[in-house]
């Protein structure tokens, strides 16, 4: 790595000297210098744990130093509250988001403004901004009602409201489709050209490279270089991240083709919209067989959730016909009957939905697999045998390099990714015949990515049926046989891997009708 010694033509809006934060035994961050020239973009890169998180949480005031020094446009400052570091000019989209379902995306940015705003001036504001930005949102739609997606761009538009000097974006293309990432991408070179600073973290190293003026690279709590980001690779960015060569993803095609058993179909799966702002489900078919990859793409909020739900039994069908597991129909049938057929299941939310926030690694695994694994799980009476479910959550943790401060700790002390990998490496565990996953590597490094990635591809090369839903174009070309496109509540024919182009699917996801392509190339003949 060549330290960035250039001299940047602004001065320091941020600098951070010595910053130390311990829990317990484990330093998550060591010491930690940095600095962000006023109208620079800087990269905060590491792998998850590095200390990336507990560290913008020290500059958000929710998190307490233990040592050192922050310094605001040259003066020492102590952050005490997320509400001082505004009135500092410091804002923060959050991974993990804040809001509250049961209200509104205007009453969410609401209670985010220390100043008294009738609700109807800030939904004004927000659909101006939402419109200048190229960030869609209604702000009268509940947040209970709405995607990922749509929920990320509530968390950036409030920060904009609140006319940071400094905005600390953590994963914030993690959700967004490719158009809407330029889009995001547009915004950042505007607030850049307006003097604004920006510390970006992000594991979509390709995005590091093309926007970030400057990147500083942790490793467990330490930092361990800064380099101009446009003068590396993204392998180069990877290797400093993780201190080694990162895993390549290697993808053989399946054999055996149509003659493979199909373990998961779904015919002409149909679902009213649960609430005002839901994506109703239309005619839905699709085959997953054993041993294929099938992925799922499309643009946030168009009904992948509503079909991961209907799918995981946690939305039941009208007819039970319309989901078949391994030759049964269980569309009138719940998650854990679908799981003892051999299904598995991952949400694309972590924390709330994949994992209770405030129980243990081990408890949280028992809660998923008390059912499948209660032979081993449960003596008589229904008494928990403790030291067997201590004994998969070590093997998960070790299979999946979950990195953690404790032994058993609660599922919200751990990153974002680890959690992920966690709760992935939980039902891989199981080596399930159908594994539904929905969101792969949201917020994951690029190392950790690679692994779940290649799990997911061994699970089905084993012969297991595997459906992946995600935003991740790059992640779905580079994982699945064949990829299918929702787009409002339909879902098109999948296309094999080799027809597939990034221009098909994007059309696809834009709305075109399947056979586009068959007219416009007999049109070009």
């Amino acid at each position: 790595m060549v330290d960035d010694t250039r001299s940047i033509p602004h001065a320091d809006l941020l600098e951070v000297r010595g910053l130390t934060k311990v829990f317990g035994q484990l330093k998550a961050c060591d010491r930690i210098d940095l600095t962000i020239a006023k109208g620079e973009i800087h990269a905060l890169l590491g792998e998850n744990g590095a200390g990336k998180s507990t560290l913008v949480k020290m500059l958000f005031g929710s998190l307490e130093p233990a040592a050192g020094e922050i310094r605001w446009k040259g003066k020492p400052v102590r952050i005490a509250s997320p509400g001082e570091a505004r009135r500092l000019g410091i804002g923060m989209v959050f991974q993990h988001f804040s809001l509250f379902e049961a209200l509104t995306a205007a009453e969410n940015i609401a209670l985010s403004l220390d100043r008294d705003t009738p609700i109807g001036d800030i939904a004004q504001r927000a659909r101006q901004v939402s419109a200048a930005y190229g960030l869609p949102l209604d702000p009268g739609a509940l947040v209970g009602d709405l995607s990922v997606g749509e929920r990320q761009r509530i968390e950036i538009i409030r920060c904009l409201l609140q006319e940071p000097e400094l905005i600390i974006l953590d994963e914030p293309t993690s959700v967004l489709t490719p158009q809407e990432a330029d889009k995001l991408f547009e915004t950042l070179e505007r607030l850049r050209g307006e003097g604004k600073s920006i510390l970006y973290i992000s594991h979509r190293l390709e995005e590091v490279k093309r926007m970030c003026d400057r990147a500083t690279v942790l490793r467990h709590g330490k930092v361990v270089g800064h380099c101009d980001p446009r003068g590396e690779t993204a392998a180069s960015l990877a290797r400093m991240m993780v201190g080694t060569e990162v895993l390549q993803v290697v993808r053989q095609a399946p054999e055996g083709g149509a003659t493979r058993e199909p373990v998961l179909e779904i015919r002409g799966l149909t679902r009213r919209p649960a609430g005002p702002f839901s994506v109703p489900l239309r005619g839905i078919s699709l085959t997953v067989r054993a041993g294929e990859v099938i992925g799922v793409a499309g643009v946030a909020g168009n009904g992948q959730g509503e079909f991961f739900e209907a799918v995981s039994g946690e939305a039941l069908q009208d007819d039970a016909g319309m989901v078949r597991i391994r030759g049964k129909d269980v569309g009138r049938t719940g998650i854990s009957a679908r799981r003892l057929l051999g299904a598995a299941f991952v949400p694309e939310e972590r924390l709330g939905h994949g994992a209770v926030p405030t129980m243990t690694l081990s408890d949280n695994l028992l809660l998923s697999r008390y059912r499948t694994d209660a032979k081993a799980f449960l003596a008589a009476a229904g008494v928990v045998r403790s030291g067997v479910v201590a004994a998969a959550s070590k093997r998960v943790v070790e299979a999946m390099d979950v990195r953690k401060s404790a032994e058993n700790p609660e599922a919200a002390a751990l990153s974002g990714g680890n959690l992920q990998k966690f709760i992935i490496g939980r039902e891989l565990d199981r080596q399930p015949a159908l594994m539904i996953v929905n969101q792969p590597t949201w917020g994951v490094d690029a190392g950790a990515a690679a692994r779940i990635r290649q799990a997911l591809i061994d699970l089905a090369r084993a012969g297991s049926a595997v459906l992946v839903i995600s935003q991740d174009l790059d992640e779905l070309f580079e994982i699945s046989d064949a990829i299918a496109v929702m787009h409002d509540g339909t879902m098109s024919p999948p296309l094999p891997r080799a027809e597939a182009t990034y221009e098909k699917v994007g059309l696809l996801m834009g709305g075109a009708e399947p056979g586009h392509f068959e007219h416009a190339h007999a049109g070009a003949a």
